[in-house]
Parts: structure tokens; C-alpha cells; sequence
């Protein structure tokens, strides 16, 4: 693996483009990158003109990245976890960009950000407390914008200023703020479908599919487009351990 004068600017802007702005030691001709933003590390090669390499510092990042890149069998840098291979330089900034997406969002990294927000707020007042609980709630919103890049789980719609960030299980209801902050437990939705997941009047099954409550009647699920198969797309096996709580406790089944 030798990098090309050529190559090895558009690797290190691809880098520098999507948040990964400092420079680290070379290891062979693996170039280096860290981000002062998140704390994911990368290291990015080629070989030749057939593919171009990422590997990253963290399990959890590369193996989220899903079909961004085809999982990396070629030895790796010192350091690096899992990697990526991917066929052109606009795929490369795509899988990039969602690393570093994905490094801000997952939850160990929100909660390290909400202890250090909230570190010096006080907490003896219901007003104080409100006050933590709101930085964190604006924490965990915009994690899940990140984590589903903007867009409804369902519905794809991608305004952000209508989008809702939906505990799965509330927030009043977890035990620990690791639970409260987990963007596992969360979809973005809709709002319509924020409104009816709350209040239990739909449910997701493991496989994304949404199933409506026989309490809502035809005219609601027509007038909220509930009267056809929907999907939350994008599920991952965190999500699926908050999922079965929501499904006992919150969904309406006729007669309860």
C-alpha cells in the first residue's frame, strides 16, 4: 500500500472535511486523524486506484455504520478496531461523515457530555433539577439527529425543526441517567408519530414493524396515514432492548 502524492491530499481532506481536523504521526502509509469534536480516531489508506481504506479506534462506531463501506479483511494500524473499505472518494466522505456522526451520538458519549455540562449546576430545587434535566434532554434530541441523520425513522422526513426525539422507555421511568441519555432508547419521529407512540397507541416489533392499537378506529388511522404498513427503519439491537417495555407497558390493547 503506497499513497500517491494525489491520493493522499484527497484522504487527508476527506479527513479535515468531515471533523477529523488533527493530524496524527503516520504509521506507515496509513495516515492518522483525530477530531476535537468526538473522540473517535481514523486511519485511512488505499491501494492503488481499486479501493480506498478507514479503520477505526471504537467497536461501537464501525460496527454501526451498516452499509456505509464493506467491512475491511486487510491487516490494519496499531490502534484501530474494525475498518472499512469503500470504492471512491465520495463514498469515503459519506462513511466519514457518518463516523463522525456516529461517534458524537452513541451513548457512552453523551452521557461523559451531559456529567461535564452538569457538573457545576446545583440540584437541590425542582427548578434546578428541571434545569439538568432539560441540558440532558437537548443532549439526547441531538443525538438522535445525528444518529438517524436528520430524518424520521419512519417517514424519512428530514425537517429538523419537526422532528421529535421519542423515549422509548421515559425518562421519568429510567434508573439511571446511562438509560435516560442511551440514544438506543429513542427513535426520531414524525410528529404525529411521536403523539402516537407516547401514548401507546402504536408499537414496533423487534423487525421495525409498527403495529396500530385496535383502540385507535379507521378514521384516526386514516387521518394519521397509520391505515398502511409502516416501518422503523434502521432498528439495532440497542433499540431492541428498550422496545419490549414500551410494548408492556405503554401500548393500549383493546380492553385494558
Amino acid at each position: 500500500m503506497t499513497l500517491s502524492p494525489l491520493t493522499r491530499t484527497l484522504l487527508e481532506k476527506a479527513a479535515t472535511d468531515n471533523g477529523f481536523d488533527r493530524a496524527l504521526a503516520p504509521e506507515g502509509e496509513w495516515l492518522g486523524f483525530a477530531s476535537t469534536q468526538c473522540p473517535l480516531r481514523i486511519w485511512l489508506g488505499a491501494f492503488g486506484d481499486a479501493f480506498l481504506l478507514a479503520a477505526f479506534s471504537h467497536h461501537n462506531v464501525s460496527g454501526a455504520l451498516g452499509e456505509y463501506g464493506t467491512p475491511m479483511v486487510a491487516p490494519m494500524p496499531k490502534g484501530a478496531a474494525e475498518g472499512r473499505t469503500v470504492p471512491d472518494v465520495p463514498a469515503l466522505h459519506r462513511l466519514l461523515r457518518r463516523a463522525f456522526q456516529l461517534s458524537k451520538a452513541l451513548p457512552n458519549e453523551l452521557l461523559h457530555t451531559f456529567e461535564n455540562q452538569v457538573a457545576a449546576l446545583p440540584k437541590t430545587t425542582e427548578a434546578e433539577r428541571l434545569v439538568v434535566q432539560r441540558v440532558g434532554q437537548n443532549l439526547f434530541r441531538d443525538g438522535l439527529l445525528d444518529l438517524w441523520e436528520g430524518r424520521c425513522a419512519v417517514t424519512g422526513l428530514a425537517v429538523p425543526e419537526l422532528l421529535r426525539a421519542s423515549h422509548i422507555k421515559p425518562w421519568a421511568d429510567c434508573e439511571s441517567d446511562a438509560e435516560r441519555l442511551d440514544v438506543y432508547n429513542g427513535l426520531l419521529l414524525a410528529p404525529h408519530l411521536d403523539a402516537a407512540f407516547d401514548r401507546g397507541f402504536i408499537k414496533v416489533q423487534d423487525d421495525g414493524a409498527i403495529t396500530v392499537s385496535a383502540t385507535l378506529d379507521a378514521e384516526a388511522r386514516a387521518i394519521l396515514g397509520l391505515d398502511h404498513p409502516l416501518r422503523v427503519n434502521g432498528l439495532a439491537d440497542g433499540h431492541r432492548a428498550y422496545l419490549p417495555w414500551h410494548r408492556e407497558r405503554v401500548f393500549r390493547t383493546a380492553g385494558a
